[in-house]
């Protein structure tokens, strides 16, 4: 019996010429993928780490310029909490406006048949119009629905006076109806892909079962979407709390609280107040980092159902 043992360095053993298997030796190989990213990583540290820091070390000193958070206090007080409050109110308004009327038109956008580009249209208007912002977008809507809009005019030919009420474009209802307008295309863009998950075998296996059309969107489709939804109104809310050039257009300085952020910041009037300035920058900052905190877990959940 010729025994045949595997030998490392090749040599001939019983009879025959064994040669050892190459060892391998892992390589540890240098990757550059990593430079893809190095831009979006500049650009997140120079404009949005390093301002954030510096935001919240003006905020947090007293008036004798030693740390503390008098000015945190004071950002949160009176006509301060008040700015914050109409803030909250408006965008809290035009985000529920913008789900509801953007997640019914994305699901119509994505059930209608025909005509076969209206998917198309919709979405191309909707980059387009979520968007559109600024001075452009308060001009558009004083043309349309100031007191001397055409809108407001054609109003008053058929009898029916726009301003007989509580509504202004500077107050809660008129910023709800401007801000709406990019408000909806956003949640149109945010929605589509989630409805785009809502499988046609779903819908069939609770019919099946006995369920009606009620029963399917109570227990399936709103569920599912849910995330999306709760998702796509922080994004519209951290949006519209953000906004500052359509607002300074629409309405005074005093009422919005990016608009008075700048009223302390520009050192005409409040001088020697600008740390209340930073504090009310500080708490903006907290409050869109919660928002995009709570989207970033909504999206996650939501993108279970769009694999």
């Amino acid at each position: 019996m010729t025994n045949i043992i595997a030998a490392s360095d090749g040599t001939a053993v019983g009879g025959r010429t064994v040669r050892a298997a190459p060892v391998a030796r892992a390589r540890k190989r240098l990757s550059w993928a990593w430079l893809g990213v190095v831009p979006f990583f500049a650009f997140l540290l120079l404009f949005l780490i390093v301002p954030a820091i510096s935001v919240f070390q003006q905020a947090l000193h007293n008036n004798d310029g030693s740390f503390g958070f008098d000015a945190m206090k004071a950002a949160v007080q009176g006509q301060n909490l008040d700015a914050f409050w109409f803030s909250v109110r408006f965008s809290a308004g035009a985000s529920a406006v913008g789900v509801i009327i953007g997640t019914l038109l994305a699901y119509a956008a994505v059930t209608a048949k025909r005509p076969k580009w209206l998917r198309s249209l919709v979405t191309s208007f909707s980059g387009v119009a979520a968007n559109l912002g600024g001075l452009p977008l308060a001009f558009a809507f004083i043309t349309l629905l100031g007191r001397q809009g055409v809108l407001t005019k054609i109003l008053s030919y058929f009898g029916y006076n726009l301003y007989a009420g509580d509504f202004q474009l500077g107050q809660v209802s008129g910023l709800i109806t401007v801000y709406a307008y990019f408000n909806i295309p956003l949640m149109v863009l945010i929605t589509l892909p989630a409805i785009d998950g809502l499988k046609a075998s779903w819908r069939e296996a609770a019919a099946n079962l006995g369920g009606s059309s009620f029963t399917y969107w109570r227990r399936v489709g709103i569920p599912v979407l849910m995330p999306s939804l709760l998702g796509g109104f922080l994004l519209l809310f951290a949006n519209s709390f953000s906004a500052f050039a359509t607002a300074k257009v629409m309405t005074d300085n005093s009422k919005i609280v990016s608009l008075r952020l700048g009223f302390f910041l520009g050192g005409d009037i409040n001088v020697g107040q600008d740390a209340i300035g930073y504090a009310l920058a500080a708490w903006m900052v907290i409050i869109m980092g919660v928002c995009m905190g709570f989207y970033w877990m909504l999206r996650k959940r939501a993108e279970r159902w769009q694999t």
